[in-house]
């Protein structure tokens, strides 16, 4: 009889166990969107670690359906997503607060997914510090985002007055910066990866005069923040679960963009962000990345108070509140 009995409880906890392991994957089971989640991605870093995600979402592989777009600039991206039109967008990092501040708050920044991608090029051998800069002509992308408030941060602290000592060029996409050092001798220029690597591609005298990314160090030990995901806060609050999934499925696309290098390539190729060529020597310098929570917030928001202090419009007049930082991630 007592033999029965401990079968009996002993099969009963058993069931028990299988029952609550079985509750436990149903309650872990992603959250997914029923209809398509808009999200835009620049042309650069921020799309090449995307690329995964996008592959996986045209075959129907994605755990979310997605609609996704690449734009060359970033003004595409923000009339649509002060209109609603977008879900997520992956921007420059001040344009992040920039758009919080216009908005009102109806946006909130997710992670980083680029740091320090941003060089000065020049098709000559004149410039190996910010110094040589002067009375020069310097060609860049980015007017009112990062590239021009990354440029003017470190003239400045260096002691070179961007509006006297030398004459910045503005235009509107890399590529038309990439041509001009392309095809100018002695031409000098900002550019972010991968569009150095295509500026290269076209002409063997281009190189690395000075990267950002270790002048920014120099002056402050901080990294230089250039792009974040963004999203929108009506569409967050009525879709957190997935929102989340997609974090998720963004995160393991850039860890798959850095770690297959021949693959992510072919893919940045397909999605006619730069040849497939160009993608594998520019990827390992393209600092793709994906920096959420706490790490997140210190990262950007020590970013975001340097440029608040050199000019306040940079991010939009004033520093983004606490609720601008996503941190409920699962």
């Amino acid at each position: 009889m007592k033999k029965s009995v401990s079968l009996i409880l002993t099969a009963l906890l058993s069931i028990s166990l299988i029952s609550g392991c079985t509750q436990q994957k149903e309650a872990a089971a992603p959250e997914v969107s029923e209809t398509p989640i808009n999200v835009a991605v620049m042309k650069g870093p921020t799309g090449m670690g995307m690329v995964s995600l996008m592959n996986q979402s045209e075959e129907g592989a994605s755990l979310n359906p997605y609609n996704f777009r690449i734009s060359g600039t970033a003004d595409e991206i923000v009339a649509d997503i002060v209109k609603g039109e977008l879900d997520i967008a992956a921007v420059p990092a001040n344009l992040a607060s920039v758009l919080y501040n216009k908005t009102e708050g109806k946006i909130s920044a997710a992670a980083i997914n680029t740091l320090g991608v941003l060089y000065i090029v020049e098709n000559g051998n004149t410039v190996n510090s910010l110094e040589d800069l002067k009375g020069k002509t310097v060609y860049s992308t980015g007017k009112g985002t990062t590239p021009e408030y990354a440029l003017n941060y470190l003239l400045t602290s260096n002691g070179i007055d961007p509006q006297k000592d030398l004459t910045i060029e503005y235009k509107a996409e890399s590529t038309e910066v990439a041509a001009v050092l392309a095809s100018t001798p002695d031409a000098i220029g900002v550019l972010p990866e991968p569009f150095v690597t295509v500026a290269k591609s076209k002409n063997e005298n281009l190189r690395d005069a000075i990267s950002f990314g270790d002048e920014w160090k120099k002056i402050n030990g901080e990294e230089l923040v250039t792009g974040v995901l963004i999203v929108r806060n009506e569409f967050l609050e009525n879709n957190q679960g997935a929102f989340e999934t997609f974090l998720s499925e963004y995160k393991a696309s850039t860890e798959f963009t850095k770690s297959d290098l021949d693959a992510a390539a072919e893919l940045v190729g397909k999605y006619e962000i730069v040849p497939a060529p160009v993608a594998k020597k520019a990827i390992p310098k393209s600092n793709i990345t994906f920096i959420a929570g706490d790490d997140m917030k210190a990262n950007l928001g020590a970013y975001l108070k340097i440029l608040f202090e050199q000019d306040p419009k940079s991010v939009g007049g004033k520093l983004p509140g606490e609720d601008f930082y996503f941190m409920n991630q699962k």
